[in-house]
């Protein structure tokens, strides 16, 4: 048994002769091994060996899932040490497909399916009882690939290496001994075999020698890197030292790092020369700790450019480490006119590069390429020599390509070449995407230099005339299994007419076969591939159509593999970390399944009219296996979920569906599912409609063409609006007149600028701008202004170099220092100043010295400190400005200026005074501190003005109290006029010195000035823009707050494209405040500013929440009405809607759609928004919204239906809905209602409508019908029933009902309590109002006062006040009504009873008074009871009634009387009645009247009057005569009964006349006081006392009122009048 063996090469074959000859291992037992990641600081250290189990540690690089059997058939003798890269038989692959060969042992793993599962590994211990036994373990498998195992495994011991190898090579090579490959072990033991050595032999096994040779060096080669910290290893370089590039007069570092051992000795050399620290002194200090080593070289120096290396070495060997020091310097010492003309002749160590001054590496092109056309199809090719000085050993330059600032690299399209000296690139197959900028870039170290020429490549004929140009760029997007999306970019010629669309085909990589893919052409520029092959790969071209012919075909696109992008990406992983196996044992269990959760993040991110893109992110929640996806589909408004990829789920996270409805819109919801089931479905997304949501640009503006070379034109121009996705631009140019445009580009050009070549010398051009993006090509720009081609200014330089600065000023002065300031130069030559040049001299007695360099580097301000001046010397200077042209002429000598120390106690004068925002009656002064600030710290600053031509006197201050502030805006300019300016600084010790004046400024606002606005997009983004027309091609938009640079960009986005600079800001807060300017460069003073304070900054937040969460504004809310019909309507308006605005309707939080029981509509013109429901039902209780959609704005409003507001609306709709059925038949407008007409009587009426012959109505009172006399002829559309007389017999409830064969309708009025009593309270005031004016009559007993009214009812209560006073009624004044006359009687009137009487009427709740004075016109009381005492009248005597017998005689008489005598007549029946031989009438004595009738008969009955009159007043008294016939006393009743027949009353329906029954007027006349009836008992006799007649009947008869209610009640004057009955 083995413990703690190391397993090396050579040890490993002795474990395999023990194994075989100390255990009894059947022949199919075996041992598995496995490989499993081990970190890559781990070292091999044991094995441990038992019976069973061997634990293999081998060091590979890839991981790798293996299974080797140990097959211990192999009895054969077996070398001692065995070597791993030969062929060997005991250790072989289980299930394998790759073969032990030759001298790599190749393996290659098996392709398992990933458990549907997840696994779990547990360990496996064998017992000692077991280890007989076979053993199987179960090793999780996963996917690998093929690699190859070198031949060296571990390590042990030198020792034991150092003889395993000899004792290898002994056997080996003395003995020829080898070890036989056998793929199979067929047998127990093997058989050695000595052959004689053929050459054929000997060859093999010299081969065998060397081979091992090599194996033993990789061997130890390897073991001495797994033991640096034990074994000899030689020195090597973990980090190299690194090249540098520096100004002179700097230090510079050289830092490196060496591992070895034993520790190697560094030493450092110059151009392979040691160097020595000592010489110079100083110079070069090298240190060495730890095995970081350095070279320090002080003050470089040109010198110093050398080659510097680091030479590391010790007992096992040398190793070397290059790098290289380049110093830089500026030579002054040139001339200034070569300076000033800025020739590109310039050598570089004289001139300035865009990469800095000239340096000891000097790059030059010699033989350059320039400006190249080319046609597609033909081979291009660029060179350049390039001239390199010095040239340093071994430090040879770097070579780029770059197009379009893109690196070029070399594939079949482009082979690139450099000899040494010449660096070629060359275009194999010219396609126009290879047109574009060339830049050759030459690396020496940190410097570099360029060089760059335009490729222009043409279309190439095209085989049909007329056929467009080949689309160009074509490119594979978002690939899957199946399908592909391909891009292209549309052809700028479309040969005369219109591209119709594009072909687009594809090939499978290694035919030659092309599909067409579309059958019909696609103007989009991307289209979906489908149909695609699962794990093949294709490529791709487009052809464009017109109606002319198809073109010839584009580039073909990269490969691009059909793949799911979750494999593609696992394919090109690799694993970065070497990897270890060890023999492990293993078991799998179980472990239930996890059911993936809903994906998450779900979106489309793409949609066309051809196809929509999804991504999701996957879900949290799913298990420790992969998932895979379904999507599905359902059309926006429904709940029909259709799937998608219904036979095979996707595994990317994206994925692209097509066969959509074009102009429908869709939802789309995405769900996971894994060997555990499907999850559940991811939140639907909203709505999108299957349209393409890119349009075609609009076209580019503000085409302006610039001068360049004699042969090219710079085009700028701006960027169309809205522009989305924007390709690039196409742009052609039109000779003056000719009509013909030709394409100036072939491949679109990004940005707004363009170089257009191969123009023709002094001939005018135009041009014309096209914006590109996939969704096409917008309409051609307005053409430019014509331009003649001609080199601009400085032999076809763009720029030239700046004038001199002028007006030098001393602004600070100590004793060895100076500070100087100046103004910028009046002419910059076209483009900013890089930098100014001081100069300076020493005037000595007047006469000046020579010029000294005060700088090398040049300044970017306008104030600068010369130092190392002497104290008390005399000094003048001159400054030059630098631009991209050129160092400018220097300026002037300035005046002379004493180098001494400044002792004023005041500061010194401001400089770098400016004017900008100039406009006719203001500009803004800027300036900039003084540098010297005297005693005391600067307090603030005066502004003095004048007019230019005003004398010093005329300086004026334009604040009162010092600024604290740098800069001024300067009001109350006069238009016109010219200005100047200067500025004073103050501190404790007073006002200083003024600054130098400025330039003239006159007030006046330039044509086409234009200012800064603030702008709030529909995102509630807050931008300040400021536009300019008046731009060179140099200019910049320079943005300032408070009028500093804006250095910090965390608060503002700037962002200029063309013309237009917008500065954006990030989140407006009361960090932002303050004021914003802009000036724009290289412009006649271009400027605008905008003020931001805290109010301003409330309005645009206000402003910016609106804008990024728009409302739509509604004229009114949700309301909701019932319509005719009873349908329930709910609407809304809004102010305005688009023809893209949409509705939400919401019921309880869940939408509802338009369908049967929901009508909606929206309006987009009116804004109204409306849903109708048929019927309201209980369930539709609850709340309903309407929300808006109006591109981003939005809102909604809501109304709540539940409780007894809906339960009120319900009702309402039904009742509605009731009156529509109603009112489709005969029906009611106007219920039955009531009014009292001016005769005091009711009329109830109501209006009727949709009323035909037919139509039938009828009356009820208390559910019976009332007969009416007449039929309604329905004209007027009103029914009527007129009650006369109104009172309390006929209160009750009326219907009046309508009916025809389309149905009925009825109309009910209770006209009981409440009602009633209203209905009275009417009657009662017009009764009121009817009254007449009291009026005065006298009776037998006294005075009446009476008034009339149209008729009385009990419900009116009537009172009588005298002199104010409410009179007390007494049986001498009484009071009445007698049918219509209400009267007040006073018998017996006395003195007092005179005055004013007012009778008042009351209602119910409001009174009538009437008044009457008796003691008016001027008489006494006295005399109206005279008169009335003196009026005609009957005292007495005369019955009421006389009943007689027929046969008898009757004798009445009477007394009457008045002053003057009445008159005295008869009346028999009303009619005038006088003597005659029957009756006999009687006058005697002027008072006694007599009536006689000898034998009465039955004619004779009848009602007789008699009417006396004089000439203050008429009285009649009636006496009704009742003559009985003789056949007996029934007769005699009737007869009576018939004889009073005229005085009964009836009622008639038909109208309701009112009349009184005799009982009503008995109640009544009990009821008043005032209403006594006489009674008297007749008693008839015969003339002859003589025994009564036994058929005579006594009859008791009540005086009644007669009807024309003149007379009252007749007073006896205590006589009886006895009628006298002959028997």
């Amino acid at each position: 048994m083995l413990k703690d063996l190391q397993l090396t090469v050579g040890a490993l074959q002795p474990i395999a002769m023990h194994l075989q000859q100390t255990t009894a291992l059947s022949l199919q037992q075996h041992i598995v091994m496995t490989l499993q990641p081990m970190p890559l600081s781990w070292q091999p250290t044991a094995m441990d060996l038992q019976p069973m189990t061997i634990t293999l540690l081998h060091r590979v690089n890839n991981l790798l899932p293996t299974v080797l059997t140990l097959n211990l058939s192999v009895r054969a003798q077996l070398p001692i040490v065995m070597d791993l890269n030969q062929s060997i038989s005991w250790l072989q692959p289980i299930g394998c497909c790759g073969l032990l060969k030759d001298s790599n042992i190749m393996i290659e793993d098996q392709s398992y399916k990933m458990s549907p599962k997840a696994k779990r590994a547990k360990q496996n211990l064998i017992s000692e009882d077991k280890e007989n036994k076979a053993m199987d373990y179960s090793v999780p498998i996963f996917t690998g690939r093929e690699v190859t195992i070198s031949g060296i495994t571990d390590t042990e011991e030198e020792r034991i290496k150092e003889s395993a190898a000899y004792i290898a090579r002994r056997n080996l090579l003395a003995k020829g001994e080898g070890v036989s490959v056998s793929k199979v072990a067929a047998s127990a033991s093997q058989e050695e075999h000595h052959e004689k050595k053929s050459r054929k032999v000997a060859i093999r096994e010299s081969a065998e020698r060397v081979a091992l040779k090599k194996t033993l060096e990789d061997t130890q080669a390897f073991h001495k890197k797994l033991n640096q910290d034990k074994l000899l290893h030689a020195p090597e370089f973990i980090i190299k030292p690194r090249s540098h590039t520096v100004w002179e007069k700097q230090n510079v570092k050289f830092h490196c790092t060496v591992a070895g051992w034993p520790e190697p000795h560094v030493t450092w050399y110059k151009n392979n020369v040691p160097i020595n620290v000592q010489t110079p002194p100083g110079k070069y200090i090298i240190e060495s700790r730890y095995g970081l080593h350095s070279l320090e070289i002080s003050t470089c120096d040109f010198e110093d450019t050398a080659q510097y290396h680091a030479s590391a070495m010790n007992v096992k060997g040398e190793i070397s480490a290059y790098a290289s020091l380049v110093v830089k310097r500026y030579k002054g010492e040139i001339d200034a006119s070569l300076l000033h003309a800025g020739t590109v002749t310039m050598p570089l160590s004289l001139g300035v590069t865009p990469h800095g001054f000239a340096s000891r590496f000097e790059i030059s092109f010699v033989d350059k390429f320039d400006v190249t056309f080319g046609r597609e199809g033909e081979t291009m090719s660029l060179g350049c020599t390039v001239v390199i000085s010095p040239d340093i050993k071994r430090f040879k330059p770097d070579i780029e390509w770059y197009r379009n600032g893109v690196l070029i690299t070399p594939s079949k399209w482009v082979q690139m070449h450099w000899s040494g000296e010449r660096a070629t690139l060359t275009l194999t197959h010219a396609n126009k995407e290879d047109e574009g900028l060339y830049t050759l870039r030459v690396v020496m170290g940190d410097y570099y230099e360029e060089y760059s020429g335009y490729v222009f490549v043409r279309d190439a004929d095209a085989e049909i005339p007329g056929a467009p140009g080949a689309p160009l760029d074509v490119q594979c997007l978002d690939a899957n299994k199946d399908y592909v999306i391909v891009s292209w970019k549309q052809p700028a010629v479309d040969g005369g007419n219109p591209i119709l669309g594009y072909f687009i085909d594809r090939c499978e990589v290694g035919t030659t076969h092309w599909t067409q893919c579309n059958e019909t052409p696609v103007k989009f520029a991307r289209f979906p591939v489908t149909g695609l092959i699962e794990g093949r790969s294709y490529i791709f071209r487009v052809r464009a159509v017109n109606k002319a012919g198809i073109s010839l075909p584009s580039r073909v696109s990269e490969p691009v593999a059909a793949l799911d992008p979750a494999d593609r990406a696992r394919l090109r992983s690799h694993p970065s970390a070497p990897w270890t196996g060890q023999i492990i044992v293993t078991e799998e269990e179980p472990a239930e399944g996890v059911i993936p959760g809903p994906p998450t993040d779900l979106q489309v991110i793409e949609a066309t009219k051809n196809y929509v893109v999804l991504s999701w992110k996957p879900p949290g929640q799913r298990g420790h296996e992969g998932i895979m996806y379904f999507v599905e589909k359902c059309v926006a408004g429904t709940e029909n979920w259709q799937r998608v990829n219904t036979e095979i789920p996707v595994k990317s996270p994206r994925f692209a569906v097509f066969d959509l409805a074009e102009g429908k819109s869709y939802c789309f919801r995405v769900r996971c599912c894994n060997s555990a089931g499907i999850g559940e479905p991811s939140e639907a997304t909203e709505a999108t409609v299957v349209d393409d949501k890119l349009d075609i640009p609009k076209a580019p503006g503000r085409i302006m063409p610039t001068r360049n070379t004699d042969t090219s034109v710079v085009v700028t121009w701006t960027e169309p609006p809205d522009a989305k996705e924007l390709v690039g631009y196409y742009i052609e140019s039109s000779v003056v007149g000719s009509g013909r445009w030709e394409p100036c580009n072939n491949n679109p050009v990004k940005g707004t600028r363009f170089i257009c070549h191969g123009l023709v010398t002094g001939e005018k051009y135009i041009f014309r701008v096209r914006a590109v993006n996939a969704a096409g090509l917008s309409e051609f720009s307005q053409e430019s202004e014509p331009i003649e081609v001609q080199a601009a200014i400085g032999g076809g330089l763009l720029h030239a170099a700046p004038s001199p600065p002028y007006d030098i000023t001393v602004l600070e002065s100590v004793r060895d220092s100076m500070v100087l300031g100046w103004k910028q130069p009046k002419v910059t030559g076209g483009t900013e100043i890089t930098g100014y040049y001081v100069n300076y001299r020493e005037v000595i007695g007047g006469v000046p010295g020579k010029w000294m360099e005060a700088n090398i580097k040049p300044v970017s301000e306008r104030a600068y400190r010369i130092q190392n001046l002497k104290e008390n010397m005399v000094y003048q200077f001159q400054v030059a400005a630098a631009n991209l042209a050129g160092v400018g002429t220097p300026s002037l000598p300035s005046k002379s200026f004493r180098c001494e120390e400044w002792t004023i106690a005041v500061p010194g004068p401001p400089h770098d005074l400016a004017c900008t925002e100039i406009r006719k009656d203001s500009l803004v002064l800027l300036w900039k501190e003084p540098v010297y600030t005297g005693r005391s710290p600067i307090a603030g600053y005066y502004v003095d003005i004048k007019e230019t031509e005003a004398t010093e006197e005329h300086w004026r201050s334009v604040n009162e109290k010092p600024l604290q502030k740098r800069f001024l805006k300067i009001g109350g300019l006069k238009e016109g006029v010219s200005y100047v300016f200067r500025v004073r600084a103050t501190n404790q010790a007073g006002v200083g010195k003024p600054s130098a004046v400025t330039d003239p400024v006159v007030a006046e606002t330039q044509p086409g000035t234009k200012e800064m606005v603030v702008d709030v997009d529909d995102n509630g983004v807050i931008s300040l823009n400021f536009e300019c027309d008046q731009m060179s091609p140099n200019s910049k938009f320079v943005w300032s707050k408070n009028y500093e640079p804006i250095e910090d960009d965390s608060r503002l986005d700037i962002d200029t494209k063309g013309g237009k600079s917008k500065a954006t800001f990030k989140d407006l807060g009361e960090d932002d405040l303050g004021i914003y300017s802009c000036v724009v460069t290289d412009t006649d003073g271009v400027s605008s500013s905008y003020t931001i304070d805290e109010e301003e900054m409330k309005r645009l937040l206000a402003l910016s929440h609106e804008r990024k969460f728009p409302t739509v504004p509604l004229v009114s809310e949700l309301a909701v009405e019932i319509l005719e019909k009873g349908e329930v309507r709910f609407w809304l308006q809004a102010e305005k809607l688009s023809g893209n605005a949409k509705a939400n309707f919401v019921f309880n939080d869940k939408e509802i759609f338009n369908g049967e029981k929901y009508k909606m509509k929206v309006d987009q013109k009116t804004g109204l928004v409306e849903m109708i429901m048929d019927k309201l039902e209980d369930k539709d209780e609850g709340t309903y919204t309407f929300q808006l959609q109006d591109g981003k704005a939005t809102n909604q409003s809501s109304l709540v239906l539940i409780g007894d507001v809906f339960k009120k609306l319900q009702n309402e709709a039904d009742f509605q809905r009731k009156e529509w059925h109603r009112k489709q038949g005969p029906h009611f407008v106007d219920k039955l209602g009531w009014e009292v007409t001016s005769d005091c009587n009711v009329l109830l009426k109501c209006k009727v409508a949709n009323i035909k012959k037919e139509t039938h109505i009828v009356w009820y009172k208390d559910d019976r019908e009332i007969m009416v006399d007449e039929e309604h002829d329905f004209k007027d559309g009103v029914c009527t029933l007129l009650i006369s007389e109104f009172s309390k017999k006929d209160a009750g409830t009326y219907e009046v009902i309508l009916k025809d064969d389309r149905g009925k309708d009825s109309s009910e009025l209770k006209l009981t309590n409440a009602a009633f009593a209203d209905l009275m309270n009417e009657v009662c005031r017009r009764i009121a109002l009817s009254a007449t004016d009291l009026k005065i009559q006298s009776t037998a007993e006294g005075i009446r006062l009476y008034s009339f009214v149209n008729y009385y009812v009990e419900d009116l209560r009537v009172g009588w006040v005298h002199n104010d006073a409410q009179i007390r009624f007494t049986d001498r004044v009484k009071t009445g009504v007698t049918g219509e006359q209400i009267w007040l009687q006073i018998n017996e009137p006395t003195p007092q009873d005179k005055g004013k009487y007012t009778m008042e009427l009351f209602d119910g709740k409001t009174g009538h008074k009437k008044t009457v004075d008796l003691s008016g016109q001027g008489r006494s009381f006295e005399n109206y009871a005279h008169v009335f005492s003196d009026r005609a009248r009957v005292l007495g005597g005369l019955p009421d009634v006389v009943t007689i017998q027929e046969g008898k005689a009757l004798n009445l008489s009477c007394t009457v009387w008045g002053d003057p005598a009445p008159e005295v007549s008869w009346l028999k029946n009303e009619k005038s009645f006088v003597s005659d031989a029957n009756c006999i009438l009687k006058f005697e004595s002027g008072k006694n009247v007599s009536f006689t009738i000898s034998a009465v008969s039955t004619l004779d009955s009848g009602k007789y009057s008699i009417v006396v009159k004089n000439k203050y007043g008429t009285e009649t008294s009636d006496v009704t005569v009742v003559v009985i016939p003789m056949s007996g006393q029934t007769d005699m009743a009737k007869h009576a009964a018939s004889a009073q027949g005229h005085n009964q009353n009836h009622i008639t329906v038909a109208k309701k006349k009112k009349s009184t029954t005799t009982n009503k007027q008995e109640k009544e006349g009990k009821k008043k006081d005032f209403i006594k009836p006489y009674v008297e008992e007749i008693i008839a006799t015969e003339e002859t006392p003589d025994t009564p007649d036994p058929n005579e009947i006594p009859t008791v008869e009540t005086e009644k009122d007669t009807e024309n209610n003149q007379q009252a009640a007749k007073e006896a004057d205590g006589k009886t009048t006895v009628a006298e009955v002959i028997l």
